[in-house]
């Protein structure tokens, strides 16, 4: 019989203000970021492979960064990549003005992603841990992925890939999803494209596409072919955020929200224990819903 492993864990953060607020109440703006480093230390049991992080700023500057990500391997990965993401961070960063921060520096940003990797497809190195990341010129199709899953078919959704002409890098069931969700993510954009193009010119169309993005439409084009255990995690450049689980229930996640956050992690007592909500606020997703966060901070589960 196979032995039970805990399997990897994710940590997803979603701010719901601007990021003045949270310095003005908690006195930094690395509020978040300090929360999604208890979020992954407390999920440590679950990667002692690698961990990683990413980082969406909404408010960057044409010419600037806007979707940072660091990874590590090995036990300590959490430390490491705390370490050298706070290195990035000015020593004036709280006496700095909001707009400075929200368009310079960075790790500072609206949405937070952890990972903490635990293997069970045999495949090891940075090449492998999450999140990953598919890059675009367009914020929208710009996409930050990570999970907790164990696909049985990814013989197939590679083949789907393939046969639409795409060619993906590695051979992973990380790159293969990744490849799926961001093909749908680009009809998506087409779909809008065509839908607002008679009706607003450059720049409006690019930020109505951004506004109109249907998340909900992308996985119901994507998570039918998967088959197995996971709950899948992404964020896009321009604000929106998921969190599906698989329809068995077989990987494990829960949600919190208030009108600060929205929190996604693989276990309900580490949600707890970090934002100090009491346990009936902490909601399990159920077999087969998600949970999805628009580009405003708004958010639904289905």
């Amino acid at each position: 019989m196979e032995q039970l492993k805990h399997e990897c864990g994710v940590a997803l953060i979603r701010l719901r203000k601007p990021i003045e607020y949270y310095r003005r109440k908690y006195g930094t703006y690395s509020w978040a970021l300090d929360k999604l480093y208890l979020l992954m230390e407390k999920q440590h049991n679950r990667g002692q492979e690698g961990a990683g992080l990413g980082v969406v700023k909404l408010h960057s500057q044409p010419g600037n960064e806007y979707v940072y990500r660091e990874r590590a391997l090995g036990s300590d990965a959490i430390q490491t990549i705390f370490e050298n993401v706070h290195r990035h961070l000015p020593h004036e960063l709280n006496a700095m003005e909001a707009a400075d921060v929200e368009e310079e520096v960075p790790f500072i940003g609206e949405i937070y992603m952890g990972h903490l990797r635990y293997s069970t497809t045999g495949k090891a190195g940075m090449s492998y841990v999450h999140p990953f990341l598919r890059r675009n010129n367009w914020r929208s199709r710009n996409l930050l992925m990570c999970g907790n899953f164990n696909m049985t078919n990814v013989d197939e959704v590679f083949q789907t890939i393939v046969a639409r002409g795409q060619h993906p890098r590695l051979y992973s069931d990380t790159i293969v999803l990744l490849e799926q969700i961001g093909y749908a993510l680009d009809k998506e954009n087409h779909r809008l494209y065509r839908e607002f193009r008679n009706r607003f010119k450059d720049p409006e169309l690019g930020q109505a596409i951004e506004d109109n993005i249907d998340m909900a439409r992308v996985l119901k084009a994507t998570s039918p072919l998967w088959d197995g255990g996971y709950v899948i995690c992404g964020a896009t450049g321009s604000g929106d955020m998921f969190a599906l689980r698989d329809p068995h229930g077989i990987r494990p996640a829960f949600y919190y929200a208030d009108d600060e956050v929205v929190v996604v992690a693989s276990e309900r007592p580490v949600i707890q224990t970090v934002f100090h909500a009491p346990i009936e606020s902490v909601k399990e997703l159920t077999p087969g819903q998600a949970i999805m966060v628009g580009k405003h901070g708004q958010y639904a589960v289905r």
